[in-house]
């Protein structure tokens, strides 16, 4: 009997190395056929799973409560599978080069535990030569067996979009590669399990470990163009948005938007490539230009929302900005990599005080990434600016009326004297004036208010 065959009948497990927002739903979806060990090293949220909190809110409370999934953080209960996915995250270290640390922890402690006839499948995201030249090794020197003959390894890159309930490990064409013709068919088996769009068996392990990567490289550079064109049309006084939807009206226009670029993924991958080509000899010029463009769009935000405060005398030492959103994206709660503390430590610098609200962040992972502790959003007031930097579904519902209560009230000056209700703006009063009225900047970075309706309320608007 084959190893896709006892593993159908429930004669043998697979596992996943790694719980996060990719490796949990995969378990969870093989759970509904297979049995299946999930295994982390981080005993808390092995904890929560097992109580049946999803903190990920990639499947939620009720699925995890009901999975079958045997969550452990015990190394050892990995002897009892057969087929291993490893799907740990791979970062990059301050100076952009590839932090390969997760993987290769993943790889010991894996190794540790192999025994023979086993598969081990990994979904990091790396460059193209990490699963046959790092990881393998790593497994032999642990396990004491030997690749090809003991154990087999194969490569099959996440496509999991976190947040995303449409585009889920089902519904996304798998790309899947293996050693060997043998190794590749019954990878290509197990997957096609769970994976209704199907799979796409790649010609060897290093093409699928390079169409991972560019596929993020790819969108990028797509989001940098989209980035260079607000920075270009903001100084043509033009909304991008609305050259945006006009250009869209053309069917082979690509639909990409401004924005802050960050997360684990698009911030990161490219760094990947760009590092394992530098070691080949070539230095990009496309994807690290387009890296740069959206490395710096934090601080870009973070000017023009100081500028817009000028223009509406606004004193900026001492300012008061709310930023409504702080993940990598909407509707999400990771909070790694997201570029929205660029924004913020920007703004810090000008002296301006920053508030923020996120009713989807993981508020401790926010503490011990960024020492951030976000506040209610009907706690935000008597602010000066407020940023919309994530558009959460939440938000969408923010009402004129509400928006408006958010900020300080306004301010009468007479003879140099500041006369206000509830808010002490008296060092912000401008002497020998008669009336001064306090005016609104709104920030909001991916358009998810109505400017006009904004606009037409007194409000200062302002969007990539």
């Amino acid at each position: 009997m084959s190893l896709y065959e006892k593993i159908v009948n429930k004669e043998e497990k697979i596992s996943l190395v790694g719980l996060g927002y990719v490796g949990m739903p995969i378990a969870v979806a093989f759970a509904k056929k297979l049995n299946v060990i999930g295994f982390d090293v981080n005993e808390e949220k092995v904890s929560m799973y097992k109580s049946g909190m999803d903190p990920t809110k990639e499947v939620g409370n009720e699925v995890i409560s009901k999975t079958t999934v045997e969550f452990t953080s015990d190394e050892n209960r990995l002897k009892e599978a057969k087929f291993h996915i490893v799907a740990v995250p791979t970062p990059v270290r301050d100076d952009r080069t590839p932090d390969l640390s997760p993987v290769k922890a993943a790889s010991k402690t894996l190794g540790r535990n192999l025994t023979k006839g086993a598969i081990v499948v990994f979904e990091s995201t790396v460059y193209p030569g990490v699963t046959e030249d790092i990881c393998l090794p790593i497994l032999e020197k642990e396990s004491g067996l030997k690749c090809g003959e003991d154990f087999f390894i194969g490569y099959s890159p996440e496509r999991i979009n976190p947040g995303d309930q449409e585009h889920r490990l089902e519904t996304i064409v798998k790309v899947v590669a293996g050693m060997d013709e043998e190794t590749l068919n019954t990878i290509a088996q197990v997957y096609e399990l769970v994976v209704d769009a199907g799979v796409h068996r790649a010609e060897s392990i290093k093409v699928a470990e390079a169409a991972k990567v560019i596929e993020n490289a790819q969108r990028d550079i797509n989001i940098a163009f989209m980035n260079e064109l607000s920075i270009i049309f903001d100084k043509m006084d033009i909304d991008t948005y609305d050259v945006l939807r006009a250009a869209g009206t053309k069917w082979n226009f690509l639909n990409f938007s401004p924005g802050l670029v960050g997360g684990h993924c698009i911030g990161v991958d490219p760094y990947y490539l760009t590092y394992k080509a530098e070691q080949m000899g070539y230095y990009s010029q496309i994807i690290l230009s387009g890296r740069k463009i959206n490395d710096d769009m934090g601080k870009h935000v973070a000017e023009s929302t100081v500028k817009k405060m000028i223009k509406a005398n606004i004193p900026i030492n001492g300012a008061k900005v709310a930023i409504l959103g702080v993940t990598f994206k909407e509707n999400c709660p990771d909070v790694r990599n997201t570029k929205v503390i660029d924004v913020i430590n920007e703004l810090e610098e000008y002296g301006v005080e920053v508030v923020v609200t996120d009713p989807v962040a993981d508020k401790e992972d926010l503490f011990n990434e960024y020492g951030l502790s976000p506040i209610e959003l009907d706690e935000i007031e008597d602010v000066d600016a407020l940023i919309l930097a994530v558009p959460h579904k939440e938000f969408k519902s923010i009402s004129v009326k509400e928006l408006s209560r958010m900020f300080a009230v306004e301010t009468k000056a007479l003879a140099g004297v500041a006369v206000t209700s509830g808010s002490d703006d008296s060092k912000r009063s401008d002497d020998g004036a008669n009336d001064y009225k306090k005016e609104k900047v709104i920030v909001d970075i991916k358009g998810l208010f109505n400017k006009t309706e904004l606009k037409n309320a007194g409000f200062i608007y302002w969007g990539l």
